[in-house]
């Protein structure tokens, strides 16, 4: 049961990476760009969740999934401080 909240969740991440990109592209407002990168990073990081609790249990993958969910957002947190317009 686990497994398929786990990919549920990675799916509703990329859905939203998909769709906050896409809205970028269009109106080109650069909030939605970073917004849209921390989303990708998420849905790395629900993966990394996947492989670590269900295909791999046996290895600890805990550094790299939280390593991946910093890197996301401090990327939404610099679009939100420095990229203003």
């Amino acid at each position: 049961m686990s497994a398929i909240i786990y990919s549920l969740c990675a799916a509703t991440a990329l859905v939203c990476a998909c769709m906050l990109l896409s809205g970028y592209w269009r109106q080109n407002y650069r909030l939605l760009l970073w917004s849209g990168l921390c989303f990708a990073g998420l849905t790395l990081n629900n993966l990394l969740l996947v492989v670590d609790k269900v295909l791999l249990p046996e290895v600890d993958l805990s550094l790299w999934r939280t390593s991946v969910a910093l890197i996301s957002m401090i990327v939404l947190l610099y679009g939100l401080i420095w990229d203003m317009e």
